[in-house]
């Protein structure tokens, strides 16, 4: 089939991009919804600790990162299209498995493989966008009703799976990705949407190197959360080989997983940076809050969902103010003020916990982060998107979405392990160190961030 230069018709253009919008909420809603089910989970699974409930967050995120440094590769190799209607059945599929689930550790399996789905689907939503806006400022008003619409994805999550969990348990959760899938590939199925096989050759070896790598690292902070020291050490002697075989293998091979061309277009590695430090932040402190809400407040999931919407709204409303602002400034404003954001929110939680503070003076936490995220990643997208080498557009959404889903593993990973540990008490001072890293990491990717702003800016005269 002959694939011509211009776009298809706007009505057209509209339906595809819903498609591909409800497809990202859907596999985005799954990296929250568990979130307010974990005590359900704990009980229905014999009082399962944190450690196995990390597993249950992060057995999803983990794959989903890992895999998409080759998803990206391989939606340009087949064609975006083929990938994303594959992926979307796949994830259906999967997710009435997971509904089934008889044990905790066979939820994990399950979830894994829905990782693998959901990475099938990012990548190759991107690439479809770039085809079908190939203006740049239509494309930056498309990613941001993309983003706005899988935004909701992130304030249906938690309300949404506290409402479930509530009428008729976790498994619920899983069931309602059943109708968002088929409705997805209805919308998708239309002539619009079709993009052209490549060439790209794919590294699977690489790629098992990589899943292996960040495997053996996130099993290695959560072993030592459960202060399970000669698991962590024997994790963590395995991760140094996985790493070094992994990088000896982008050197040699010929078709690098991480795509060199990408990594080397101006202020992409600090952008990959700055998405892994938003979702580090974003998932760590959504695995952390619905435990101490629990746990200190006595709350039920359907009121845990209530009382994150401060911080998840924002998810869904302002991407679009951040798509006026990256058309008209470029990108790079609104991701330094996202982090900025993101950093005052985790001192603002820090600062509430350590002095025991009740839920009122937890919301300029939750704002702060809300607002942080929505200015963020929208941003992230475009820039890495734009920034892509031409036939490269679905590499390019893998990394950044890989970094991003690998910052959630290890958000969750490195909390959890504060919160297990209870530095330095059991108590709220716990809570308080656990929120305050991610502050951190995103003051790092701040300043990363502005400093190649700085070189990319022309000389004055």
């Amino acid at each position: 089939m002959t694939i011509t230069a211009s776009p298809p018709a706007a009505p057209a253009r509209a339906r595809a991009l819903a498609g591909i919008a409800l497809g990202y909420f859907m596999v985005l809603l799954d990296t929250t919804v568990v979130s307010v089910a974990e005590p359900d989970l704990a009980r229905s699974f014999g009082g399962a600790g944190v450690a196995g409930l990390q597993w249950a967050v992060t057995g999803y995120t983990l794959v989903f990162g890992a895999a998409l440094l080759t998803a990206g590769s391989v939606a340009d190799r087949y064609g975006a299209h083929r990938v994303f209607r594959a992926a979307v059945t796949a994830f259906g599929l999967g997710s009435l498995l997971t509904a089934l689930a008889p044990s905790l550790w066979a939820l994990v399996g399950l979830r894994a493989l829905l990782g693998l789905a959901a990475a099938g689907c990012v990548p190759a939503s991107m690439a479809m966008i770039t085809r079908l806006y190939p203006v740049p400022a239509e494309r930056a008003r498309a990613v941001a009703v993309w983003a706005a619409t899988s935004g909701a994805a992130l304030v249906a999550g938690p309300v949404a799976g506290g409402a479930l969990t509530d009428l008729a348990g976790w498994r619920a959760i899983f069931l309602i990705n059943v109708p968002l899938a088929a409705v997805t590939l209805a919308l998708t199925a239309v002539p619009a949407v079709r993009c052209p096989r490549g060439d790209r050759r794919i590294d699977w070896t690489g790629q098992i190197l990589a899943c292996a790598a960040v495997a053996l690292l996130t099993d290695t902070l959560i072993a030592l959360g459960a202060r399970s020291l000669v698991h962590a050490a024997w994790s963590a002697g395995a991760t140094v080989p996985a790493v070094c075989a992994f990088a000896v293998r982008e050197r040699r091979g010929h078709a690098p997983v991480l795509a060199p061309a990408v990594l080397r277009a101006p202020g992409v590695p600090a952008a990959l940076l700055a998405g892994a430090a938003v979702n580090f932040a974003m998932s760590g402190v959504l695995f952390v809050l619905p435990l101490l809400f629990q746990q200190a407040l006595g709350l039920t999931p359907g009121q845990i969902g209530a009382a994150l919407l401060p911080m998840t709204l924002p998810f869904a409303v302002n991407p679009l103010l951040t798509g006026r602002l990256v058309a008209r400034s470029g990108p790079r404003p609104p991701v330094l003020a996202g982090l900025v954001l993101l950093t005052a929110g985790g001192v603002a939680f820090g600062a509430a916990f350590r002095a025991g503070a009740s839920y009122p003076f937890l919301l300029a936490g939750l704002v702060a982060t809300g607002f942080g995220v929505s200015f963020a990643l929208p941003a992230l997208a475009t820039l890495v998107v734009t920034a892509a080498p031409e036939g490269a557009a679905g590499a390019a959404g893998g990394l950044l979405n890989a970094a991003r889903q690998c910052g959630a593993t290890i958000g969750v990973a490195v909390t959890g392990a504060f919160v297990a540990l209870g530095v330095p008490d059991q108590g709220h001072r716990g809570a308080a160190y656990a929120l305050i890293v991610p502050a951190v990491v995103c003051a790092a990717a701040a300043v990363a961030v502005a400093r190649t702003s700085r070189r990319a800016r022309p000389p004055a005269g």
